[in-house]
């Protein structure tokens, strides 16, 4: 089992609050990631939930036990950070072994746990080696082979692909999902990266300055974002938002249009602007367009290679039904 609830959980350093009171019930089994800007509390929330940080307020409870006032051991969680905290001198085997050594298990059942975890984690060929031996990738799964080997009732992941490279953090992605899907343990995922979070979360919950602004799955995110914070940060690249008369023409305060959703011509649209740079990644190519009247920079979507170069006037279109309306509080209009 794996369920955790917060309940009107909050935390102050000294007379700063970075979380007011929120709830959030995560269910067994479920991969939930945290995303939000720098700062916004969803390392914090974290470390609350794993017993690194004492809540200033609230209740927290893991399979409907209280365990608000916990230690981080008495909880059952395994964590994994953005720094792999490996021992340098200890074989890949050792690393592995060390909470179940630390915690007396008899060594017939840490070996058959690790070599499992190994198993799992493509570490077999690696146990023997040290941790300055392997490659960014496989240190990572060292540090994820150390939380498996505890068995915990859910992971939590602190950002944990932050040092890797474009490529590294890719196929990480896929292996932490594949993973989940093996074991199917709850994991509670940190990250900046909304890429992540859409292509990894069952459920995601969108923070912002300590709260929580949305809760839902990626595609309730992208679709029907609560309010235009959210709106702006689900979604690559970020949707574009036009206040003044074009937005009032459609009743609202503020119009937003993914760059996904506005059709392209060379000769006639609602709107028309100046193609500036272009970024061509072969599947799809990103236009950033001025001069519209509209907003300072409107970006366009296209699939595949569109023949527009910097300099000329095109036309765009949004799509009616994919037009999102907020009003001046910035949540959505239905």
């Amino acid at each position: 089992m794996g369920r955790i609830a917060l309940r009107n959980v909050t935390k102050a350093f000294g007379d700063v609050v970075v979380i007011p009171p929120l709830d959030l019930e995560i269910e067994d089994g479920e991969f939930v990631v945290f995303v939000g800007p720098s700062g916004c509390g969803k390392s914090t929330l974290l470390r609350l939930i794993a017993g690194l940080e004492d809540v200033s307020g609230g209740q927290i409870t893991i399979d409907g036990e209280d365990a608000t006032g916990s230690p981080p051991a008495k909880r059952g969680l395994a964590m994994v950070f953005q720094s792999y905290a490996l021992y340098p001198h200890m074989s890949v085997r050792r690393n592995i072994t060390f909470p179940l050594r630390m915690a007396g298990m008899d060594k017939a059942e840490q070996k058959r746990r690790v070599e499992a975890a190994a198993d799992v984690l493509n570490l077999t060929d690696y146990l023997d080696r040290r941790p300055g031996q392997l490659s960014g990738g496989q240190r990572q799964r060292v540090a994820i082979g150390r939380a498996i080997v505890r068995e915990p009732t859910a992971f939590l992941f602190d950002e944990p692909l932050s040092n890797l490279d474009a490529a590294l953090r890719v196929g990480m992605r896929l292996e932490i999902s594949e993973l989940h899907e093996r074991l199917k343990t709850t994991m509670i995922y940190v990250t900046h990266d909304q890429v992540e979070a859409m292509t990894m979360a069952d459920k995601i919950v969108v923070l912002q300055a300590g709260r929580i602004e949305q809760v839902g799955s990626p595609l309730e995110l992208y679709r029907t974002p609560r309010n235009q914070f959210v709106a702006g940060f689900i979604g690559s690249p970020k949707m574009n938002f036009i206040t003044g008369e074009e937005a009032a023409r459609h009743g609202a305060a503020t119009i937003g249009v993914r760059p996904e959703h506005l059709d392209v011509s060379e000769t006639e649209g609602e709107w028309s602007g100046v193609v500036g740079v272009s970024e061509h990644l072969g599947s799809d190519t990103f236009f950033h367009v001025h001069d519209t009247g509209l907003a300072e920079t409107i970006t366009v979507r296209a699939s595949g290679e569109v023949g527009f170069r910097h300099g000329d006037r095109i036309h765009m279109t949004p799509r009616p039904d994919q037009v999102h309306r907020f009003g001046p509080d910035g949540l959505r209009i239905e």
